[in-house]
């Protein structure tokens, strides 16, 4: 009987080294919106950029819904002149010198997910990150890139280049996006866009 238990033991253990660890649900997950619920529009085909974009959260500018603002950034007057995203739009968001915004959660694919919107440096940049999730559970933050223009216009595609985990069904990861003041002027940002599978 010690023999047959032993080996029943030893199946066991090795049964569960081999499953793979489960992920671990943390802030961004248990905040992730339905995935399956993001409209996805061509807003930047005048640009000659077929890509379908969703609007990340609160990424019109209109107000600070959907954002977590810090260090004097403000929503104020002047939209970007195209007004992709309505054509009564008519506010941005302006971040001071060090000022940084930070949207609530979104959905993206795992492939080549990429982010755009619109930026009027007048000498300042911005720097941005995505927020996103490990399978332990963890919150990290990965550098996506740098924009800046002297008057409004789109910035390029960004890739968010982060080794993202599925972490929710259909191969989707939580995320947030983080915008920073780099420069030694204020910048404006508006219409943030994000392309959640990028291209194939």
């Amino acid at each position: 009987m010690s023999h047959r238990r032993t080996a029943v033991l030893l199946s066991a253990i090795t049964t569960a080294l081999a499953a793979p660890a489960a992920a671990t649900a943390g802030p961004l997950v248990a905040a992730a919106p339905n995935c399956d619920a993001q409209s996805q529009s061509q807003v930047f085909l005048p640009w000659a950029d077929p890509a379908q974009y969703v609007l990340a959260p609160g990424g019109a500018a209109e107000s600070s819904s959907g954002w977590t603002t810090s260090g004097g950034a403000s929503f104020g007057v002047g939209n970007e002149p195209w007004k992709v995203h309505g054509a009564t739009d008519g506010r941005s968001l302006t971040l001071a010198p060090g000022a940084s915004a930070t949207t609530d959660t979104m959905c993206i694919g795992i492939e080549n997910p990429d982010i755009r919107f619109f930026v009027r440096g007048l000498g300042g940049s911005v720097a941005v990150d995505s927020i996103v999730e490990t399978a332990s559970g963890d919150v990290v933050s990965v550098p996506v890139g740098v924009a800046g223009s002297g008057t409004w216009s789109p910035t390029t595609v960004m890739p968010i280049a982060a080794a993202l985990l599925p972490l929710l069904p259909g191969d989707h990861t939580p995320v947030q996006f983080r915008f920073t003041s780099t420069g030694s002027a204020p910048v404006s940002i508006d219409d943030v866009y994000v392309d959640p599978f990028g291209r194939y």
